[in-house]
Parts: C-alpha cells; structure tokens; sequence
C-alpha cells in the first residue's frame, strides 16, 4: 500500500509522536510511507528514519482549503491508496479532499481524550482508550478499533542508562527523583504539574526529600517556574528543577525513580521499568497497581477528581511517600509496568492494528451519495464550532487546547453506555490485566 500520514502538528507531543512512530512501524511492514506535515521539531525524526515527507505550510487555517487541495493532488499524482489523519483538522481536511474525490481511503485517528461532534462518521477511527470507542459509537461512528497509545519498547527500555543525566543535574546517586515529562501548557497539564511541586515541597519540608524534574516546555513555563521557585525558597534548595524540553527525553525517564504522568508518556515511563503515579484533573492522582489498572485500561491514563487516597496535592503525595519508601514496592510495580506495556502497548502490535483498519477501510464501500451527506453534516457542525470558539475567544472564556475540552472529556469518563464492542475491539481489559499480574 502507498499511505500518506498527516500529523496536526510536528512539536514535541504525544499524538504526533504516535503519528510519526506508527509511519515508520507500517513501513516496516513492507508498504511505502509518506509524512506530509508542516516543519517543527519531530521533522528530524522523519528524516533520520527515512521516511518521505512533503512539507505543508506552518501557518494555516485549520481545516485549511489550500492544504485540502495539497492533498488531493499529492493523492493523485502519487496513486496513494490511504491517507491517515490525525487528530481533527487533518481528519477534516482529508476527508473533505481525498475522500469525497479521490478513490483513496480517509482513515482518523484521535488520541485526545473524545471525539469530536463534528468529525465524519463513515471514516474509519482509531482512538486511545475503550471507554471513548464505546462513546464514538453511541454519537454514530460507524467503524471504530481501539489503539492504544503506542510504545516502542525497543528503545524504551529498563537498560537504558540514565546516570549521565542524573550528574548533569547535579543529582547524588542516592537521592530520590521523580520526573514529569510532558508539555507545559495549561489545559490538562498545568494543575498536575503545580500539585507536584507542592507535593515535593511538602515532603521535603517534612524531612522525606526527593528532587522533581520536569522537562518539557511550552505556554505555562512561566506558571510552573513560579511555582518551582516559591517551592524551592520554602524548602531551602533545588527541590524542583525545570530541564526544559528534550529531543530524546529517554535519559530523563531512566534517571528516574517514579514516575508522574499522563496518556503517552505514562506508558512511556511504565516502558522504563518506572512506578507510575497517573494524573489528571480536578485533584486526580492514582498510583497504578494491579488493583487499579483496569480502571486506566477502560477510561485512558488519566483521571478527573478523587482518586482512592482523596484529591490534590496531599493525595499526589501519599502516592509518592508510599513508593518512595520501598525498594521493593519500587522493583515490583516498576515490573509489573513493564509486563502490561509489553503485552498490550508495543508498537509492533499497533502497527498491525493499522495495517489491518487500513485494509478494512479499503475494502469499504460507502456510497458517494452517503459521504455527501456525511459531508453536509460534518462542515455545517463545524461551523456551528467555529462560530461558538470565536464568540468563547471574544468573552475570554476559550481554552486554548480546544481539542481536549474538559466538558467532553468528563462526559467520556462518566459515561455508562456500553455499545457493541468492534470485533476488531481488544479483548476485555480486566481480564487481560489478571492474567498479566500473575505472569
């Protein structure tokens, strides 16, 4: 097969870095792949891999009419077969391009925490956790796998070394260090990142000290500097120290002795043989065991409000005291991580999933009659959105990560409908887990 791949964007995040990772495992597969994307920081891992790419512009319109028309005749002049978008703007873009005049096959994926209303319903999606399958589903998608966020256990490993880095930031080989890999940005992000630096200066204060890192970068820095430094005078030292962001953020994980996360780069740090403390919104904190990880397996590596030891900083902290304080509890929830990432998270099984939800698409006959109307639908929703998100920018009310809207998310996590399950679905995930924790 000749697929393109299109990203919505090429910073250092965790859907693209999906998008990019999954390009080179199907082509590993044997089928010719191509990133058409704007440029930015993960473009060199395009060009490392050998992977095609054929630029889009950086400043666009999103959906972008002239990128539409880019693609349309990149799909025709090289007879691609399936053209994959991710996350909205480009699924958008693609489907009322490529899909609505080009024999090609549009397929989505979305890695954000819902679905969007507006996104066309007869293209095939992908999408991260069971309970939002469930939730696309119900609002009419007609074809939905479940993929979960991909690993590459290959690199991310628990031999990877992390003393070099650990001297970099003048950390003792005896101390303690949790670490946060993520975008700092406020929308999902910005409170978890606060109530660890409370968390650690908390501790420390209380004589169990241990040192932060956060790497990363992005429009919170600012906050999150403040908040670094307000824990720092209060504790008398570098408690908390920002890194900054990193291309390869791999010596960073392994340097770590817990790790604090969300989506991607939870599992990434579970990949390191690393204890996970799961965050979210709302206060959400959750130290992943066996007993709790059906519950990340079903609703995605995130969380609103209370989690079993309460909600905000004194929770995140209980979390962390109970791990910090055993090296064995340490060894075995950093194992049992491993295990659950290798069985169900490796990018080699996400790969075939792909390849498989790529055929299948092809195979798909859906009238053009029906995608029009599809279409009619689809571009008369998102005019409604964009209507409703400059009005929410003129009152000061828009968040600036609209594609993870904290309603929908908290709609997807509450939700109790249960459709019929894809036979391309994973098996149950409670059951997959069991089996795993006895292994």
């Amino acid at each position: 097969m000749k697929v393109l791949v299109y990203p919505h964007s090429m910073e250092l995040g965790g859907s693209q870095l999906n998008a990019v990772q999954l390009a080179e495992a199907v082509r590993d597969l044997g089928h010719q792949v191509t990133v058409a994307s704007e440029t930015g920081p993960l473009l060199d891992r395009v060009r490392e891999t050998g992977l095609g790419h054929i630029e889009i512009p950086r400043h666009r319109a999103r959906p972008s009419p002239h990128v539409s028309q880019m693609l349309r005749s990149i799909v025709n002049e090289g007879a691609v077969d399936v053209v994959h978008g991710h996350e909205w703007p480009p699924i958008v873009e693609a489907f009322l391009s490529v899909g609505l005049s080009t024999r090609a096959a549009v397929v989505g994926t979305v890695m954000s925490m819902s679905v969007p209303s507006f996104l066309p319903r007869s293209v095939p999606l992908t999408v991260g956790t069971e309970m939002i399958r469930r939730a696309a589903i119900a609002a009419g998608h007609q074809d939905v796998t479940l993929l979960e966020p991909p690993v590459d256990t290959k690199s991310d490993h628990p031999l990877v070394d992390g003393t070099k880095f650990r001297v970099a930031q003048n950390i003792a080989p005896d101390e303690l260090v949790i670490a946060m890999v993520c975008r700092l940005v406020p929308n999902l992000k910005l409170e978890g990142l606060l109530s660890a630096c409370d968390a650690v200066g908390e501790m420390a204060l209380d004589g169990r000290p241990a040192r932060l890192l956060i790497i990363g970068d992005g429009p919170a820095r600012a906050s999150v500097e403040a908040r670094a430094a307000r824990t720092n005078a209060l504790v008398g030292r570098n408690a908390v120290i920002l890194v900054g962001e990193m291309s390869d953020p791999r010596p960073g994980y392994a340097a770590a002795d817990v790790i604090i996360g969300q989506g991607g780069s939870a599992l990434r740090g579970m990949a390191f043989g690393k204890p996970l403390v799961v965050i979210g919104e709302d206060g959400f904190s959750e130290l992943l065991t066996p007993e709790s990880a059906p519950t990340f397996l079903q609703q995605g590596w995130y969380g609103l409000g209370r989690g079993s030891r309460g909600a905000g900083a004194g929770a995140l902290r209980s979390a962390l005291e109970t791990v910090l304080a055993s090296t064995s509890l340490r060894q075995e929830l950093g194992g049992f991580g491993r295990r659950l990432v290798e069985h169900r998270f490796s990018l080699a099984h996400a790969a075939r999933t792909i390849e498989q939800t790529y055929l299948h698409a092809l195979r798909s006959k859906i009238s053009h009659r029906r995608r029009l109307a599809d279409a009619g639908r689809c571009a008369a929703s998102l005019a409604r959105y964009k209507v409703q998100r400059k009005y929410q920018r003129w009152m000061g009310l828009a968040s600036a990560e609209d594609d993870n809207d904290r309603a929908r998310i908290s709609a997807v996590l509450s939700a109790k409908t249960v459709a019929p399950r894809s036979d391309r679905a994973a098996s149950d995930p409670a059951s997959e887990i069991s089996g795993q924790a006895d292994s």
